[in-house]
């Protein structure tokens, strides 16, 4: 019994596949013209996307980042207060870095007034983009 089926399925597959293909050649010769331009097309558009990966590619900076210290000697940043501008660059909170460096949370507060005033700086995000303009952090 299932070999019958499977038999039948397959002769009718295969008369499909036939019908399908002969449609094809038909379509195919009755408009020749439309099929070599897509072709054409599709060869161009596969060179210009090939072209523009090569002559566009972004090349990877591959020196490590350096940072500015003369910016950071001439501001008078300790060295605590440089691991909390970096924590801050995180985007860690008060809590977070007084966990990290195992201080208190009142002493990560001092050490951020006294960066904001530093950098001259009101929030912490416009002392964080100051710290990066001078080149203090990446």
């Amino acid at each position: 019994m299932w070999k019958t089926i499977l038999a039948y399925g397959l002769a009718l597959a295969a008369g499909a596949l036939a019908l399908q293909w002969f449609e094809y050649q038909i379509w195919a010769r009755v408009h020749a013209l439309e099929v070599y331009l897509v072709l054409l097309a599709a060869a161009f558009l596969g060179l210009g996307v090939w072209v523009g990966a090569k002559l566009f590619r972004r090349t990877a900076t591959t020196s490590p980042f350096e940072p500015n210290v003369l910016a950071r000697a001439s501001l008078g940043i300790t060295d605590r207060e440089y691991d909390v501008l970096h924590q801050l660059a995180a985007g860690r909170s008060n809590k977070e870095i007084a966990r990290q460096l195992e201080v208190s949370p009142n002493t990560i507060k001092t050490h951020v007034a006294r960066l904001l005033e530093k950098l001259g700086a009101g929030r912490r995000t416009a002392a964080i983009r100051s710290a990066r303009q001078l080149g203090l952090i990446p």
